[in-house]
């Protein structure tokens, strides 16, 4: 099945992007920026949160979040503290001023949401929430195989 699907989701994922940080500018959010606010929403819904754990849960290599960390923690937004089970594991902690920005953050995401599903009735809303579900568990259970190294495509390569 040929589709335009990986084409179209690069080019919301781009314009999703330009639009939630000029959001975050016209509601007075200088503090962050998108990138940094997706990590912020992993720390608010849950704190003090090894750097391995947040890249698992913002899909960013472990390299690209710890300069992104440094600018956060720069900012005031995010300190590093050492895990009290593990001494050479550090844990990523919000600020008092980090947690202050929830509010601002939700408000940018709902709109967001506005934004998305404008012009969609509540079923099709549904309906495309449940396919992005779909796709992302597929995109998931494939990432799992590869790093199994049993992904079907990987064991035919392997045999020809």
């Amino acid at each position: 099945m040929e589709t335009r699907t990986g084409f179209l989701i690069s080019q919301i994922k781009q314009v999703q992007a330009r639009v939630f940080q000029r959001l975050l500018l016209d509601l007075g959010i200088e503090e962050f920026n998108g990138p940094q606010g997706h990590i912020l929403y992993v720390l608010w819904q849950k704190d003090e949160v090894p750097i391995v754990e947040l890249s698992q849960k913002t899909g960013l290599a472990k390299n690209t979040l710890t300069a992104m960390l440094g600018r956060m923690a720069e900012a005031g937004l995010i300190e590093r503290k050492d895990s009290p089970s593990d001494k050479r594991q550090s844990l990523i902690v919000l600020t008092k001023k980090a947690k202050k920005l929830q509010g601002k953050y939700d408000e940018v995401s709902q709109k967001m949401n506005e934004i998305f599903y404008q012009g969609f009735s509540e079923n099709e809303a549904q309906k495309m929430d449940s396919y992005l579900d779909r796709i992302l568990e597929n995109l998931e259970q494939s990432e799992r195989l590869i790093k199994s190294g049993t992904n079907q495509n990987t064991k035919n390569r392997k045999d020809d």
